[in-house]
């Protein structure tokens, strides 16, 4: 072996995964060289998830993310030779139709992120898989790109290490476990091993089920946790003996039973002349901490391989060999079949990018092997440009609050996660009922009295809307539009509908404590906002202010949409709290690596806010302020930021509207809310829920979301939040954003759509939730702009006040057109929508006259 490095440009943490091997590969396919890769054990690794997974590709799933990953994983591994590309089928069983409106849902998200999953028949399932009882299947889904990586992907991961070492580029140890981590001045310095210490520019955590404990050597953890994840087989199964296959059948998902099943081809391949049969526990799922993982010498096959117990899987498996009797027919191996662990995680998204404490230090961990090649691109992507082509909020590690990485949350929310693998399918709104009431309010307590229906957004619990408003329903009952199918309605509350039209014939408070605030303060505190925000932030013209800027990257695609306060000796950064831990990173290294002196403060615990408006807003402000007259039109212009007083405290007004309508933002020291939320309750204000907020009214005025609307794969023309005027001063991705004001036309536009018949084949209306295709009426196709970007809604709600239902999506300029017709689909059926707006243009006071009133 050859000798261990004193020094390395990277050291991958973790090498003998798909995952390390593919960011190996990947780093190299980018230019960089003096890379150092360790695993604890053998390379390829022989005690890691890599080493047993079932190695299955499907490519169905609701997010664009991980589509993308997985069609680029599965192009990656054909292109290897490692692919055999036999399909795969989702069934919904007789009698479970939630199962199979899953199922049309998915076909869905297969039009929008451009997979080509398709619904089937039942005999079309039994013709595909034989040994499936016909009968019991009402219909289902054929995925023709899933398959199976072979012979697995230990192999592949072992073939890319070799030939990574074969460019020179690579040295591979393996049996070097990393023991500690070098951090000097937060900057990670090396890695110390049994072979020794070696310095290192870079280091990336590979290690899946013990990334963990790596990352507990810089002082932080991972929302990750394993899970035991039942692996059965049964034999002998001879179907494909002499064929030479590593798989015959297509695949097999029973979803609506937590399982899936294949077979393992010919007898004379690796693990040949078997059904393999696996199931995801969804009442009892368990969870394993990385620390109390066995080593290689204490475990019986190794040690993310722990014994089954057959109780644990019994029910399911009658039930599956009911739709599949072959399982029955064969023998059970039991000293082949095994737990297998597996990573789930608190949010559904992997741990990825750079550390939150340790400039350097990168993480790659919770990544599936169908997703590990497309992974591996997206951090070669992002180490050597500083950002990926695809909008990474999702997976990036500084999205995570502090509370977020304690491990009670970590285990309380992986639990949850683990139980909805496979089944029940997951709501787009879905709530999660562990990690609550980790940030309140100070008038949480008055909002439990109101009735509030809470969701959690950051920490923070949220109101949607009162119990105590249901009486609004007798008055505007007839506008708000009972949701009579159940997926429509759930997670929903149809008096936050009622909240908004009362809002806006008379004045309503909403709690929006859930902003996430940065102060940025120090000498170069302007220079530092004047770079990374796209609206001019200097100049003492400014001071007194909020400014709504942008964020742009290199590339000038968005990466931020946020308010700046510009105040006499610092910024104020208002943010939302889903994109404010991201922001809040951003600004420390960018300060860094600019050398900009300043202090960069999260203070969003020490002050709340709360937002008034309506048309009576002004009048029932002025009945608690100290100086009414201070908040007259030609006293406290639209934008302005002045200081009042309400019950003896001390409090900034922002005359700045979400919601389309005249009123203030109120925001106020942490302690002095609940004074505050009194008063203004003692004139007969109503408090309305965040939901007319966050999305209804949000969409009638045709405003934009980070990381759903606003995505770094966009430019802020195609948003058309450009201001007229780009400022003198330099900004991070001011060149390219000057590059897109030349173009004749953008590729695509940030377009309103409003459907215009929401009646399906029952007769009953829809209110979309979740992800939509974008199509043309004619052809049934999506959309797809010139860059190859495909459309579908970025953002759907119902408009009381408008009465429709409304979405947000990017279009290819050829189809921005007002009173444009195209289509969308919503749980296998398709309905008519209209270009209402292209850009940004409100459809409720399009001119924006009520905020200015």
């Amino acid at each position: 072996m050859a000798v261990f490095p004193q020094k390395a440009k990277v050291v991958i943490v973790g090498l003998g995964g798909i995952v390390g091997a593919s960011i190996a590969h990947h780093l190299i396919e980018r230019g960089w060289d003096d890379i150092v890769g360790i695993d604890k054990s053998g390379i390829p690794t022989d005690i890691g998830s890599t080493a047993h997974a079932s190695d299955f590709c499907y490519t169905t799933s609701h997010d664009f993310l991980s589509c993308w990953t997985t069609l680029y994983s599965i192009d990656f591994y054909e292109e290897m030779g490692h692919y055999a590309r036999v399909g795969g089928l989702e069934i919904a069983r007789v009698g479970d139709d939630g199962r199979m409106e899953e199922i049309k849902r998915k076909i869905g998200s297969a039009k929008a992120f451009g997979t080509r999953a398709r619904l089937i028949g039942a005999a079309e399932i039994k013709e595909k898989f034989p040994l499936i009882e016909e009968h019991m299947v009402q219909g289902g889904l054929w995925d023709p790109d899933a398959g199976l990586v072979i012979p697995r992907s230990q192999t592949v991961a072992g073939k890319l290490v070799d030939q990574g070492e074969a460019s020179g580029k690579l040295k591979a140890f393996a049996n070097t476990p990393a023991r500690s981590l070098v951090i000097e001045n937060g900057r990670i310095k090396g890695v110390v091993t049994d072979r020794g210490t070696i310095e290192a520019d870079h280091v990336v955590v590979c290690a899946g089920l013990w990334g963990r404990l790596i990352a507990e050597m810089a002082g932080e953890d991972l929302p990750v946790m394993p899970v035991d994840h039942p692996l059965t087989f049964f034999g002998p199964y001879n179907a494909f003996a002499g064929t030479g296959k590593e798989i015959g059948w297509p695949l097999l998902r029973d979803q609506g039973n937590s399982a899936y099943m294949r077979d393992t081809g010919d007898p004379k391949t690796a693990e040949g002349g078997q059904i393999e049969w696996g199931y995801y526990e969804e009442t009892n799922p368990r969870l394993c901490h990385p620390r109390d993982i066995l080593e290689k010498h204490e475990a019986r096959l190794s040690p993310s391989q722990r014994d089954l117990d057959m109780e644990q899987i019994i029910v399911p498996l009658e039930r599956a060999m009911e739709l599949t009797p072959i399982l029955g027919e064969l023998g059970y191996n039991e000293s082949h079949s095994f737990n297998g662990l597996l990573q789930v995680t608190t949010d559904g998204g992997p741990s990825m990018g750079e550390s939150q404490k340790v400039r350097g230090l990168w993480y790659a961990v919770a990544i599936w092997v169908k997703d590990g090649p497309g992974m591996g691109k997206l951090i070669a992507d992002w180490m050597t440009d500083g950002r990926t082509g695809i909008d990474h909020a999702r997976i990036d590690y500084a999205r995570f609050y502090p509370h977020q990485t304690q491990e009670k949350f970590i285990e309380d929310r992986c639990g949850e996660a683990a139980q909805k693998i496979y089944n029940p399918a997951v709501h787009p709104r879905e709530p999660y009922a562990t990690g609550r009431n980790v940030r309140r309010s100070p008038f949480w307590e008055r909002e439990k009295e109101l009735g509030g229906y809470f969701m959690e957004l950051g920490g923070w619990e949220r109101a949607h809307g009162y119990a105590a408003n249901e009486h609004l329903l007798e008055k505007y009952g007839n506008r708000v539009p009972v949701r009579e199918n159940e997926w429509d309605n759930r997670h929903f509350w149809r008096v936050s509908n009622a909240e908004q039209l009362a809002m806006s014939e008379d004045c309503g408070i909403v709690n929006l404590s859930h902003f996430a605030i940065v102060d940025v303060e120090g000498p170069d505190h302007v220079e530092l906002m004047e770079w990374v925000c796209a609206a001019k932030i200097g100049g003492d013209g400014n001071i007194g202010r909020g400014i709504y800027t942008h964020f742009l990257d290199e590339q000038g695609m968005v990466r931020a949409d946020l308010t700046v306060i510009r105040m006499a000796d610092r910024c104020r950064v208002i943010d939302g709290a889903d994109a404010g831990p991201r922001d809040f990173h951003y600004l420390r290294r960018v300060a860094e690596d600019k050398g900009f002196n300043v202090t960069i403060t999260d203070v969003s615990e020490k002050y709340v806010t709360i937002g008034i408006w309506g048309p009576k807003a002004r009048s029932t402000l002025q009945k608690v302020v100290e100086d009414p007259n201070g908040l007259s039109v030609e006293n406290f212009p639209f934008a302005a930021i002045k200081p009042i007083r309400i019950a003896g405290k001390d409090l900034a007004a922002f005359r700045i509207s979400y919601v389309g309508e005249q009123g203030w933002e109120l925001h106020m020291a942490y302690e002095d809310g609940l004074a505050i939320w009194d008063a203004l309750r003692s004139t007969g204000v109503m408090a309305f829920g965040v939901e007319t907020y966050a999305n209804s009214r949000r969409m009638e005025k045709s405003l934009r979301l980070q990381n759903a609307d606003l995505l770094t794969e966009y430019n802020l023309l195609e948003a058309d939040l450009a201001r007229p005027k780009v400022k003198e001063a330099d900004f991070s991705g001011k060149a390219k954003h000057l590059e897109y004001r030349a173009r004749a036309h953008q590729p695509a536009m940030l377009c309103t759509l409003v459907m215009t018949d929401n009646i399906d084949a029952k007769g009953v209306a829809r209110y979309p939730v979740g992800t939509l295709p974008v199509m043309d009426s004619e052809s049934g196709q999506t959309l797809v702009d010139e860059l190859g970007r495909r459309s579908f809604t970025t953002s759907i709600a119902y408009g009381p006040t408008i009465g429709k239902n409304i979405a947000l999506a990017y279009l290819p300029w050829a189809y921005a057109q007002e009173g444009r017709k195209l289509s969308v689909e919503y749980f296998g059926q398709t309905y008519p929508v209209e270009v209402a707006a292209v850009g940004y243009k409100p459809l409720y006071d399009p001119e924006s006259l009520k905020p200015r009133s």
